[in-house]
């Protein structure tokens, strides 16, 4: 489920949006219940609704 994965990112964790790879790496700044700011690379601070979208994390 969406939720579930989102469930582990934490700040400071690094993402992809799988919709948008343009966008790049991001760092997540914060989660506050499905709202999950993130700053990319490409697209500066993003807010993604966690309910709908499932970051992809990057553990390299």
């Amino acid at each position: 489920m969406v939720r579930d994965l989102n469930s582990i990112l934490e700040p400071g964790m690094l993402v992809r949006h799988p919709e948008v790879p343009d966008w790049g790496l991001g760092q997540v700044q914060s989660v506050i219940g499905p709202r999950i700011t993130v700053n990319f690379e490409n697209a500066g601070k993003q807010l993604i609704d966690g309910s709908r979208i499932t970051l992809t994390p990057v553990f390299d």
